[in-house]
């Protein structure tokens, strides 16, 4: 079988990697802003070529508007390219806006590799009226061009059977800049003092890299590249950026030969309204904030219609799963269903078990199915939620909603690249950190790493269902999770402000995105981000959960002397929990005679966080209300605060250890959020008991900010800033 690699590129939001997960059916993550793969991602795509099995391993390579090594995800798909010299590059074209794509494929056509272009979201175009002369874009190009819809799969049979057609042919680079007659003199001129001092390929890629002054080139050839600006200088005497002239041209060339490429009725795209409404500074971000209550109200809330609150009075129906004098949501619902089963099971469990030794029966019931099971009984609402997050990012919407955020985030210090990796880090905080090596500035990517936990992860939600399921007796379920991530990101904001004024001085960078298309999401792309969140909840249940709560099962059942112990204060863990618990006194839920209990869960939680719930479970035998119910709401809510702030859990830190290579940095970081998780929790538990702190804790965060923005006395510039 003949194996080939195909490496796949694009700008972003081009549907480059939707392609490559209908290609390999891989699990990559399909996003709507620059950064998402930061490094490669590999498939297999297999088929028939010829009436032979014929192989492709194909690579995702990030999404990048050019090869100009102004950014980490621009350098990585330039050095894969000249370095690992794929065999096909396919260069992954939004159809409905060629003119900003194609600037890249004129840098691509300058490489020596065979390259295709797939005209993606064909769909689309075809939507919008636009028109596109496909065998005349092929001519100008001097590549084959293959319009597709990676969404529908609409034509992909067609390029991948014409891409090992053309990988089989070798190709020569050219350049679309050899157009206008005054470049092409230079171009004519370098090429004579490039080819014969260095054996390149590629050249008319590095001769226009040495006439930008590209900095990889400079370093490379230094002697080269100083007869070539001595040349550049001359021929371009009025200019002072070669780079922006270069970038200029090849425009000049787009817009040229466009207008007979395509057409486009006169029309206006269906989205362009919406657009001026979704993007509004003044509507964007209150609409946002009412699209994510709804998708929660969706998720969790027990009265979907608001009839049970205004309408029905108390006592008029009770129908199983679907709710008791109301409609419960979706969400509720299949939580509901799941609830049951798990009883059933646990219940099953007791019976089958009855017989057996005590230490065995404990150790399935309570242990381990006490444990996992409580975790399993959120899988209906988690995946839910993140079906529904899902449609918006495939749709276009969270696009928007990034952009109205960070012109707003900007001016609290989170700057727009930070802006992805935070955004990453609702679903999990280690690739939100891994994200953050996107943010070259150092301050900024330290900044972002020390708020990235703010921002609630997937794990933290089973802690905030089953705290909102007992809290108020269940009635205000939505409200109460959707406060929470509020909470969170209120409090990255208020952290921010604090870094940014004290400790992070400099500037903020700014956010490059371009819009997608609005569309109707697409099943198979939320399907494939359903497949992942399911795998992965499974496998950390299976492993992480599992193992643990067998540990703290062993630690709550017996002595120190290795007996059985009726009374769970006299086990090893009950006697190391009321040690450790002083420490946590103050935050409110580590009162009491369970408090050793939430101390112990918190801790443990640092592993992985959904071990908190399925601590508490195994505490309390198959459920964790019943010892949830026993807190105070105050002790309730600061216990969330600080699950929500603290140390994430060890594969975050992990990654934050790799992202932070300074060591002080990295210390200071779980610090950091050690600190701080304890100082708001116990704000926030005092508060409760005592109503009067409220306002005075308001005063002052309000005074903190104004102060932080008090201009401060200048420093020398070459100052170094911790």
């Amino acid at each position: 079988m003949n194996k080939l690699r195909f490496a796949l590129t694009g700008n972003p939001n081009s549907g480059k990697t939707t392609l490559f997960n209908y290609l390999t059916g891989a699990s990559a993550k399909v996003g709507n802003w620059p950064g998402v793969t930061v490094e490669r991602i590999e498939g297999v795509y297999k088929t028939k070529y010829l009436r032979k099995e014929v192989e492709a391993t194909l690579i995702d390579l990030p999404g990048i508007y050019s090869l100009d090594p102004y950014s980490p995800e621009e350098v990585i798909t330039r050095k894969y390219i000249f370095e690992e010299k794929p065999d096909l590059v396919i260069n992954v074209v939004d159809m409905t806006n060629l003119e900003r794509n194609l600037f890249l494929t004129t840098q691509l056509l300058e490489i020596d590799v065979p390259i295709i272009v797939a005209l993606n979201m064909a769909d689309l175009a075809k939507k919008e009226g636009l028109t596109v002369l496909v065998d005349e874009l092929t001519k100008k190009l001097g590549v084959v061009c293959v319009p597709i819809s990676a969404a529908t799969g609409e034509g992909i049979d067609s390029l991948m059977q014409k891409a090992f057609a053309v990988s089989k042919h070798k190709r020569q680079g050219w350049t679309v800049l050899e157009h206008d007659k005054d470049f092409a003199a230079l171009f004519r001129q370098v090429k004579d003092i490039v080819s014969p001092t260095n054996e390149l390929s590629s050249q008319a890629y590095h001769i226009i890299k040495f006439i930008e002054g590209d900095e990889l080139e400079v370093k490379t050839h230094p002697e080269t590249a100083a007869e070539v600006a001595r040349i550049s200088n001359q021929h371009l005497e009025n200019e002072d950026d070669f780079s922006g002239k270069i970038a200029s041209l090849r425009y000049e060339y787009l817009r040229r030969e466009l207008p007979a490429i395509q057409s486009k009725s006169a029309s206006v795209a269906k989205s362009d309204w919406i657009d001026k409404i979704l993007t509004n500074r003044w509507i964007g971000i209150p609409l946002f904030l009412i699209v994510m209550f709804l998708v929660f109200h969706l998720t969790f809330s027990e009265d979907l219609f608001f009839i049970g609150a205004l309408f029905i009075p108390e006592g008029s129906f009770s129908l199983p799963i679907i709710g008791t004098d109301a409609i419960n949501s979706p969400g509720a619902m299949l939580a509901n269903g799941f609830e049951w089963l798990t009883d059933w099971i646990g219940g099953g469990l007791v019976n089958l078990t009855s017989t057996w030794p005590p230490w065995l029966s404990g150790l399935l019931v309570d242990g381990l199915w006490g444990g996992v099971g409580a975790i399993l009984s959120f899988i209906p609402q988690i995946l839910l939620l993140f079906v529904f997050i899902a449609i918006l990012e495939d749709s276009g919407y969270m696009a928007r909603a990034a952009f109205v955020m960070d012109s707003s985030l900007r001016r609290f210090g989170i700057g727009g690249r930070s802006f992805l990796p935070l955004i990453t880090s609702f679903g999990c905080t280690v690739p939100g950190i891994m994200a953050t090596r996107t943010i070259e500035n150092e301050k900024e990517k330290r900044l972002t790493i020390m708020i990235s936990t703010y921002f609630s992860c997937g794990a933290k939600l089973p802690i905030w269902a089953a705290f909102a399921s007992v809290l108020y007796g269940g009635a205000y379920r939505e409200l109460i999770v959707y406060g929470v991530y509020l909470f969170g990101i209120l409090i990255a904001i208020l952290a921010a402000i604090f870094l940014k004024r004290f400790i992070m001085q400099g500037q903020t960078s700014g956010f490059v995105s371009e819009l997608p298309t609005l569309r109707a999401p697409q099943a198979k792309n939320v399907f494939m981000v359903l497949k992942v969140q399911l795998m992965d909840y499974l496998k950390r249940a299976a492993t992480i959960i599992a193992l643990s709560v067998v540990v703290i099962w062993f630690l709550s059942s017996f002595s120190w002397n290795f007996t059985m112990v009726e009374n769970i204060e006299h086990s090893i863990l009950g006697q190391i929990g009321k040690v450790i618990t002083v420490i946590f006194w103050p935050l409110g839920w580590a009162q009491g005679e369970t408090g050793w209990m939430f101390t112990v869960a918190s801790l443990v939680g640092l592993l992985a966080k959904e071990n908190v719930p399925a601590v508490l479970g195994t505490f309390s035998g198959i459920s964790d209300t019943a010892l949830i119910g026993g807190l105070s709401i105050p002790a309730a809510f600061s216990f969330m605060a600080f699950n929500l702030l603290t140390i994430p859990c060890m594969a975050a830190v992990s990654a934050a250890r790799a992202e932070l290579q300074n060591r002080r940095h990295f210390y200071l970081t779980l610090l950091f959020w050690f600190v701080n998780s304890y100082l708001i929790s116990a704000v926030v538990y005092w508060s409760g008991v005592y109503l009067w702190l409220i306002p005075i804790v308001i005063a002052v965060i309000v005074l903190g900010i104004v102060l932080m923005y008090v201009p401060r006395k200048k420093t020398n510039v070459n100052e170094e800033v911790a």
